[in-house]
């Protein structure tokens, strides 16, 4: 069978599934509470019994993601773990796709994007912050403390600086000297794979059920001066219903904005889909759109409500890491590309 086909068949499959569970959810006449939550994925999540907390985030960052998990064990609101978690990554100064250290844009200027959702649905990003190491926690600072939801550029350092964030030079001189080196045949190719991942993302469960999440990054290595990916815009890079789960993403920002990616696996999830199954259905999405995906990487990372998690991506190499009860495991992700 052909891949394009392949695609296509798999996509009204799954179409065909949420079709068919809406038409047996309408054709259901029984008069009973116990018959319809059965039928309804919502009432079923809000009806489950409240796991033990758990953390998950993109790829292999392991003392993010076991620093969001401790803060859950101790009894941290999901939000503060997340942004203790993804703060691992950001002052992580041998991490070059997060916070201080990241890799610069073509200029040489370092400039750093994050969001943050809270249980709520309440949202607050920031977009090119220069000077500024940890912006998840700014991103919450906007979300809380402002009428908006972004800021970008000298008006979100200038609103850091008023808040007591510290100005800093976030390039460093490893990450000079690598740009210096791009500098000598400038070439550009935003393949995003192991090396150059962008992003960590991050989904938190506490102990009361309640979801947040936050996605922190340095956008792509030498990108065009005020680029601006997925990782900071809500429905894209992030996003959450605390009803029904969360998703984020990582990888190629252009092709996760294109398709919303994460708003569309939570909406997947709300029609009765696994995390897993929604996490592939996004991937799908993508493919199916876009001839040159053999040249990208785009993965997911889902949770929902009662505590499922799934994961999926275009090509081989990807994994997250995940946190419940004590353990601290990186896991292996399945994916599109076989061959």
């Amino acid at each position: 069978m052909k891949r394009r086909t392949f695609i296509q068949n798999a996509s009204l499959s799954g179409l065909g599934v949420v079709a068919g569970t809406t038409v047996l959810a309408c054709n259901n006449t029984s008069s009973t509470s116990e018959a319809n939550s059965k039928e309804n994925p919502v009432d079923t999540m809000k009806n489950t019994e409240k796991p033990t907390p758990i953390a998950i985030c993109t790829w292999g960052f392991t003392k993010a993601n076991e620093a969001a998990g401790i803060a859950l064990k101790n009894g941290d609101p999901a939000l503060d773990a997340a942004i203790k978690g993804v703060s691992v990554e950001e002052e992580n100064l041998k991490n070059t796709t997060v916070g201080k250290g990241g890799a610069p844009d073509r200029e040489g200027n370092v400039t750093l994007d994050a969001c943050v959702m809270d249980p709520s649905g309440d949202c607050g990003a920031v977009l090119c912050v220069a000077h500024i190491t940890n912006v998840a926690a700014l991103a919450r600072k906007v979300m809380e403390e402002t009428p908006h939801v972004i800021l970008a550029g000298e008006g979100a350092e200038e609103f850091a600086l008023a808040n007591g964030f510290e100005k800093e030079n976030l390039l460093t001189e490893a990450s000079k000297e690598a740009w210096q080196e791009w500098l000598k045949t400038s070439e550009y190719k935003p393949l995003i794979n192991i090396e150059n991942h962008d992003t960590i993302g991050m989904l938190t469960m506490d102990g009361n059920g309640d979801i947040a999440g936050a996605c922190t990054t340095s956008g792509l290595s030498y990108k065009m001066k005020g680029r601006v990916g997925d990782s900071p815009i809500i429905g894209s890079g992030l996003f959450l219903d605390n009803e029904i789960g969360g998703a984020v993403a990582t990888g190629m920002g252009e092709e996760v904005l294109k398709t919303v990616g994460s708003f569309l696996i939570v909406e997947l999830m709300r029609n009765g889909m696994s995390p897993q199954e929604a996490c592939e259905e996004a991937v799908h999405r993508i493919v199916k759109k876009n001839d040159r995906y053999k040249d990208f990487q785009v993965a997911y990372i889902a949770m929902n409500k009662a505590g499922e998690t799934g994961a999926y991506c275009i090509h081989e190499g990807f994994t997250m890491m995940r946190y419940q009860d004590g353990k601290n495991e990186n896991v292996a992700v399945d994916f599109y590309k076989k061959s």
